[in-house]
């Protein structure tokens, strides 16, 4: 009796209904998922790792060209191509200013326009001692120029007096023409890579700091511009007699005479190219000179086709200067530097790192 009630419940039992290929698919897929999850989380902590060790070495190499960087500037001194061309980019200062950041590529740049020529002519002039003493020579001055016109661009902000670059342009193509050559500007560009060591962008920021300078101090120096407009005021009252003018005002102008004929396109601060434009016994107005030194006037003596004879009365400026020295003995100008041989007294402290 139990065994037909065992027989008829088997009977009774639902069997289990055979699974679709789509259902065995989905069922090895879970398989091969389960079997992938043991895998998962290791490798995202690999990964982790792989990209922290990677930023990790990155701020090491950083790390390294910074220090190495900041060693071949502030510490070995070198001026090398390569580090030129970084300063330019990366702004780093060589001295401070009044507060003001002297920069490092101003720096290199005038101790290049310097050393250039010199360093090409060094086989057959200069022997290695005497090379060292003019590179030591030529730092220092570098640095001092750097300096002053740091503090140059420092008071002209202050002045609201700007530097367009049509300005720049201007300047640019005077030199260009300097002599009244009829050059190409690669020519040009040419002769200013061979004797300076400069490309266009760099000669153009040489002619920015000069232009800077010469405006302020121009600005500033109220002594100069009323003793300007005395010797105009007695040339004027005695025929322009610039030798009575020159000893009526002593050390307070500076009087000169070519004592002959000299090259009309002759490279004096613009003497020569005024007075060419004169006749005998005529009396230039006041002009600043090219180079930016003072107020100038020019007396034509005689000329030729191609010569001029003339006599010049120069009014210096002396108000940057005053101030500028005024620094240094207030201990306002900090130099990051140490120049070895240099003459003025070091004011030498560890440079900014970052």
């Amino acid at each position: 009796m139990y065994a037909i009630i065992y027989y008829i419940m088997n009977l009774l039992k639902k069997k289990p209904a055979k699974k679709t290929e789509q259902e065995k698919v989905e069922e090895r897929r879970e398989e091969v998922l389960a079997k992938g999850r043991k895998f998962k989380y290791p490798l995202q902590w690999t990964k982790h790792r792989i990209v922290i060790n990677t930023i990790l070495i990155s701020f090491v190499m950083i790390a390294l060209v910074v220090t190495g960087g900041w060693l071949a500037l502030y510490k070995l001194g070198m001026t090398d191509d390569l580090l030129f061309r970084v300063t330019k980019i990366i702004p780093v200062p060589v001295a401070s200013v009044d507060s003001e950041n002297a920069l490092f590529s101003d720096y290199i740049m005038l101790y290049k326009s310097s050393m250039t020529s010199i360093e090409r002519q060094s086989g057959s002039q200069f022997d290695e001692a005497s090379l060292a003493d003019l590179r030591q020579k030529y730092k220092r001055t570098a640095l001092t120029d750097a300096e002053s016109y740091t503090y140059a661009i420092k008071l002209a902000k202050e002045q609201g007096i700007t530097i367009s670059s049509e300005d720049i342009a201007n300047e640019f193509n005077r030199h260009l023409k300097i002599g009244d050559i009829d050059r190409s500007e690669d020519a040009f560009l040419k002769i200013i890579s061979d004797n300076f060591g400069l490309d266009k962008s760099e000669y153009e920021r040489m002619l920015y700091l000069s232009l800077v300078k010469s405006a302020i101090e121009s600005k500033i120096d109220t002594h100069a511009s009323e003793l300007a407009a005395q010797v105009e005021s007695m040339l004027r009252d005695n025929g322009n007699d610039y030798s009575a003018v020159a000893n009526e005002l002593g050390d307070q102008v500076v009087y000169e005479e070519t004592g002959g004929l000299v090259d009309s396109k002759n490279i004096d601060g613009g003497r020569a190219t005024e007075a060419f434009k004169l006749e005998p016994g005529q009396s230039s107005g006041k002009f600043i000179s090219m180079n930016g030194d003072g107020y100038y006037f020019v007396k034509l003596l005689n000329k030729t086709d191609t010569q001029v004879n003339f006599a010049s009365i120069h009014i210096p400026f002396t108000e940057f200067k005053k101030r500028f020295d005024a620094l240094k003995s207030e201990n306002k100008i900090i130099e990051y530097i140490t120049i070895e041989n240099q003459n003025e007294a070091d004011n030498h402290v560890d440079p900014p790192k970052n």
